[in-house]
């Protein structure tokens, strides 16, 4: 199980990068910010300015015109002035914006050229309201399905084919890259690198229904010898238990709804509705980031899922005290 902390209170953070694509994407953030705040504090220094001489103007007397009481000379002048003022600021705002798209055109360019020799590669689907992960098979290493979860390898490269299976999604980890849409009926596909290890928040950036701000994932970056001893429990099935109340959870599971909607490899449960539970317990969230996974939540989860995330899919499981018990306990073991 991953430390509680981390698992409470993963980084979601932009302005924290922890990938070379987030670096530049903040990089471009900064630049925009700074022009921006330029061309307020001008324009609002030209508008303070221009409100101090009409007031001036509107005390002084004229004297040059007899007639009119206006000096037409000097009206003029301040409207060549005024003019020419213009036609610089136009100018500037001109050299400026242009500024901006030259540099998000370079930025969008270095995010498309990030090196990808031998990248890892994932495929995550969206769901209402929750993430499908599978990884590929590699290095004699069978392919796996876990979910609300991402874990990779420091400074490996990492290409992740988006899918959606019902509405738009949006992928989005804010400390390693920007956003993208993920759209029905088409394909997309993001690369991403983690330079520093640790845990991060993955979040739907897309409103997709009732649930769209309780659709998390985590991911987690790790060394290359810590991913690879991972990625290797996660591809092992779950197995038989041998303790009795272990396999009195595993019937209750099997009788129930439970093994309609959710898989666990190595048991007749074969569901695809719900996330694969196979290393449930090796996840450090449950309900798609919406709170730990703890033996209290995951109880209230199965008995009452409405009342930790109203409006989602999962039906509420009527057991008796001691078959919830024993449901929570089996799944506990599947590390």
């Amino acid at each position: 199980m991953w430390s509680g902390a981390a698992a409470a209170a993963p980084q979601q953070d932009a302005l924290r990068p922890a990938g070379i694509q987030a670096e530049r994407i903040l990089s471009l953030w900064h630049l925009t910010l700074t022009v921006c705040t330029a061309v307020f504090v001008a324009v609002l220094a030209a508008l303070i300015v221009a409100i101090w001489r009409g007031s001036r103007g509107g005390e002084t007397h004229p004297r040059n015109s007899k007639d009119s009481g206006v000096d037409l000379a000097a009206a003029s002048r301040a409207d060549r002035r005024s003019r020419r003022m213009v036609a610089a600021a136009t100018w500037v705002s001109v050299v400026l914006l242009c500024g901006l798209v030259t540099a998000d055109f370079l930025t969008d360019r270095a995010l498309s050229r990030l090196p990808m020799d031998k990248p890892l590669r994932v495929e995550m689907v969206g769901h209402q309201w929750w993430w499908e992960t599978r990884y590929e098979a590699e290095d004699g290493r069978p392919a796996f399905v876990t979910a609300n979860q991402l874990q990779v390898p420091v400074g490996r490269p990492v290409r992740v084919t988006l899918k959606t299976s019902d509405v738009i999604h949006t992928f989005w980890v804010p400390n390693l890259h920007g956003k993208r849409d993920m759209i029905p009926g088409r394909d997309a596909a993001i690369m991403l690198r983690a330079d520093e290890p640790g845990e991060y928040r993955g979040q739907c950036a897309e409103f997709c229904g009732a649930e769209h701000a309780l659709m998390a994932f985590s991911l987690r970056a790790t060394s290359s010898e810590d991913y690879a001893a991972w990625a290797d429990r996660e591809s092992r099935d779950a197995g038989t238990p041998r303790d009795a109340e272990l396999r009195r959870g595993l019937g209750v599971f099997l009788g129930n709804a439970c093994a309609q909607c959710h898989t666990i490899r190595g048991t007749s449960a074969s569901g695809t509705l719900g996330p694969d539970l196979t290393h449930l317990a090796s996840r450090p969230l449950i309900a798609a980031g919406t709170v730990a996974n703890t033996p209290e939540n995951l109880a209230r989860w199965i008995a009452e899922p409405g009342a930790m995330k109203p409006a989602t899919n999962m039906p509420a499981t009527r057991l008796q005290d001691e078959d919830l018990q024993a449901l929570v306990r089996y799944l506990g073991s599947l590390q």
